[in-house]
């Protein structure tokens, strides 16, 4: 059993991590933006190794993402998790619409939305010795108020709070009641390189608010750390009395100014109180120590064979549910996914896919298509950033789509019957993050690549956005058959 544990403990496109702990057990949400089902829900009982355990929004009554196809990076932002009264409560904001659901098992069903009558992200609630819950949020600052927790309704306008050090993008506010005092920890720098956990002090949910003279708490900021943009922090106490801290980072690569590809990752750090305040770090790759129970191994890999009555809860699709773009019953021990007309640049692509978690990955799966279908895998980062191989008649195609450019970037004839194709990713490519090599597996059974492409396209810094790459299948003009989706973490 190791000792230490390996950084980031959820990996892939995971952000804005929020955790609370129940017992012996803690569980964890993140933001899902405009992928359908919202808001994934990990379970785990050491703080190191995480189990998706479903999705919260699972449902269209839950959760309405037509509002937001102008922009990948629109949908569902910061989630906070919490548990009161014997329920998990869950609360976050469709763009600027916040709204919360609960649950008395964290598994589901969660409730359908209480709306709450403010315009802001990154919602908080936690409650008083009497009862009364209290909202923070961000909105051109930290506002608060107080809301009746049955209802959504606002007991009282929204006031500024304290919003930081000064810093641009006051936000991520979460309360915590510890010895007697009240504490407000914020985000703010921007989600990007300056970003920064920062955090006050005062005798009640109002304050008045001291700030911590060693503001910020974490950043990595200005520095050669190989984990970037640090922040949006969320604490816990563990069982045994130590604290811990779950934040995002990114993990950048590449010539500078460098380019992060599989999002912002969820990552851990051990937090220390002195003088009444939290402490926080390292916040590094391998970590000297571990949390209480088991720290295990990052999940290196993980196989699909459809035989199962439903997916497993990290497929997703684009904006709606999975059951209007896919099908397990259609060809038993097959995914069928409907395609029409849309295509991968389209808001709605007929796309189920899963987070790429590792920069050196290899996935691959066996397509069956007929007549015009076009068939295969994509590499997406959103509707104008993607690379995918598919047959499409009696070819193997390959395509890249790099903003405002949508090129063929290879082709070959196909291979009869039923064909393999793979996506597989290298980091070691000198100045991109990685290169994306796009294929399929002719009658000889050899791998047989088509393209070689940079991936530093593929990436935040270049398609922009708040997201990470995602990988999966996909069919346009009829459907398509998938026996296997095969994701292998490679050295």
């Amino acid at each position: 059993m190791p000792e230490g544990f390996r950084n980031p403990v959820i990996p892939g496109f995971q952000p804005d991590p929020s955790v609370c702990r129940v017992g012996d057990d803690y569980y964890l949400v993140t933001s899902s933006f405009t992928y359908f089902p919202g808001v994934p829900i990990f379970h785990s009982r050491d703080l190191v190794t995480w189990e998706q355990i479903g999705n919260v929004l699972d449902r269209p009554s839950q959760l309405d993402l037509s509002d937001s196809t102008s922009w990948a990076s629109l949908g569902i932002f910061a989630p906070t998790l919490r548990h009161h009264g014997g329920r998990f409560w869950m609360i976050t904001s469709n763009v600027l619409d916040p709204f919360f659901v609960t649950a008395d098992d964290p598994r589901g069903p969660w409730s359908d939305p209480f709306p709450v009558a403010v315009a802001g992200i990154d919602p908080d609630l936690v409650w008083d010795d009497e009862g009364t819950c209290w909202l923070s949020f961000s909105a051109a600052g930290i506002q608060r108020c107080r809301i009746d927790d049955r209802t959504g309704t606002l007991l009282d306008d929204p006031v500024e709070t304290w919003s930081g050090t000064g810093l641009a993008y006051p936000e991520a506010p979460h309360l915590y009641h510890r010895d007697g005092l009240w504490y407000l920890m914020i985000a703010e720098g921007g989600t990007e390189r300056g970003h920064a956990v920062s955090i006050a002090r005062g005798p009640s949910p109002e304050g008045p608010w001291e700030p911590c003279p060693a503001n910020p708490i974490l950043s990595h900021r200005s520095s050669d750390h190989p984990i970037q943009s640090t922040g949006h922090g969320d604490l816990v106490e563990a069982t045994d009395g130590s604290w811990w801290m779950v934040a995002l980072g990114t993990r950048p690569s590449g010539t500078t100014p460098m380019y992060h590809v599989l999002g912002r990752e969820t990552f851990l750090a051990p937090v220390r109180w002195a003088d009444g305040w939290p402490v926080v770090g390292p916040l590094e790759i391998e970590m000297p120590r571990r949390p209480p129970g088991e720290a295990l191994a990052v999940v290196d890999g993980s196989r699909d064979d459809f035989d199962d009555e439903v997916l497993h809860p990290r497929w997703v699709s684009v904006r709606r549910p999975l059951d209007g773009v896919c099908s397990l019953t259609a060809r038993p021990g097959w995914l069928t996914v409907h395609g029409g007309e849309a295509t991968l640049d389209d808001a709605n692509p007929a796309f189920v896919g899963r987070r790429q978690q590792h920069h050196a990955c290899r996935a691959s799966t066996l397509v069956d298509a007929e007549g015009g279908t076009e068939a295969g895998l994509v590499l997406r980062m959103d509707e104008l950033a993607s690379y995918s191989v598919a047959v499409r008649g009696d070819e193997v195609v390959t395509r890249a789509r790099i903003g405002p450019v949508a090129q063929v970037v290879g082709t070959a004839p196909r291979p009869p019957g039923v064909v393999e194709l793979l996506i597989r990713t290298d980091p070691s490519a000198a100045m991109a993050p990685d290169t994306v090599m796009l294929g399929f597996v002719d009658g000889d059974g050899e791998e047989q690549v088509l393209a070689s492409l940079d991936g530093r396209y593929l990436s935040t810094e270049v398609a922009s956005g708040f997201i990470g790459r995602v990988i999966g299948m996909y069919a346009v003009g009829g459907d398509a058959a998938f026996d296997r989706f095969d994701y292998q973490a490679l050295p």
